[in-house]
């Protein structure tokens, strides 16, 4: 099983999502069932109201599902196209301080890559993150839709 590492990642992050790496935006931890991704409210990456920009935040969500998607693409032996197709989002409270964005979908990850090889048109799937503040308390709320389609072989 090729699990990616969150080295492997945050050194991508440099190279190929500048904007996500100068603004803080971090993996944490990765297996095959969740992903968790931090970020800090800095300078950086506050809106006018001295909160975390919910741009920000959404990076950071996007990043923690998107990671589980890429892994179950990397684990099979097919050429697979993966894209996000659509994102809802909830702001409960101000992000201030450091936010941790955890999507504990990796198992339906999983089950729409594997189910793309069987369905010729592909498959979508929701994947739901959750940001939360170091008191434990939800900032924000997030459905990530993707989409995943298995590539013709020559």
């Amino acid at each position: 099983m090729k699990l990616v590492t969150p080295f492997q990642v945050n050194s991508f992050m440099l190279l190929k999502l500048p904007a996500a790496f100068i603004c803080g935006v971090r993996l944490k931890a990765i297996d095959q069932h969740k992903a968790c991704v931090s970020v800090r409210h800095r300078w950086i990456n506050q809106n006018p109201f001295r909160s975390m920009f919910w741009a920000v935040q959404g990076m950071a969500a996007e990043l923690a599902c998107g990671m589980l998607v890429m892994q179950a693409v990397r684990q099979q032996n097919h050429s697979i196209s993966m894209l996000l197709v659509g994102t809802r989002a909830t702001f409960i409270k101000k992000a201030r301080g450091r936010i941790e964005f955890v999507c504990q979908d990796g198992l339906a990850a999983q089950g729409g890559v594997e189910d793309c090889l069987v369905n010729t048109d592909g498959v979508q799937f929701d994947l739901f993150v959750t940001g939360r503040d170091a008191q434990g308390e939800i900032v924000s709320e997030f459905v990530f839709n993707w989409s995943v389609k298995a590539r013709m072989k020559p």
